[in-house]
């Protein structure tokens, strides 16, 4: 057996791709438009993870209410520099649900309210400001 990918349903295909590829930094991999069946799949990877393990975004033509998924859980990707990340979402006007305050874990969600885990590479980094007294925002 070889994991594939996990799917999502997303409601702005825009709104979307800025989250996962210009904020949290993943690659378009294919896309595929089904007008027989009113959707387009968009598969995304992290860079050197096409094929490994990838994210399909659904959106469906035909408009949709979702429910915000809590019992789909959450993504969750691996980061160099917990802090650095948060960081950059941040300053990308990404809200930081959970803040990284034990230097290895912190939540966002994307812009459908997908709770994405973002985990330091290796050992916690040494806790430190901002973050430490960040209290948490939301649900994540």
């Amino acid at each position: 057996m070889k994991y594939l990918h996990t799917m999502v349903r997303v409601t702005d295909v825009e709104a979307s791709l800025d989250f996962y590829c210009n904020k949290l930094g993943l690659t378009e991999v294919r896309r595929k438009d089904s007008p027989q069946g009113r959707f387009t799949l968009i598969f995304l990877a992290a860079p050197g993870q096409e094929g490994v393990a990838e994210v399909e975004l659904t959106y469906n033509w035909d408009p949709e209410t979702y429910g915000e998924g809590r019992n789909f859980g959450h993504l969750a990707f691996e980061v160099d520099d917990i802090y650095a990340a948060c960081q950059a979402l941040q300053d990308g006007g990404v809200t930081i649900n959970r803040p990284p305050r034990d230097g290895r874990m912190a939540f966002v969600r994307s812009p459908d309210n997908i709770s994405i885990e973002l985990l330091q590479k290796g050992e916690a980094l040494v806790p430190q400001e901002p973050w430490t007294s960040m209290p948490n925002t939301g649900k994540w």
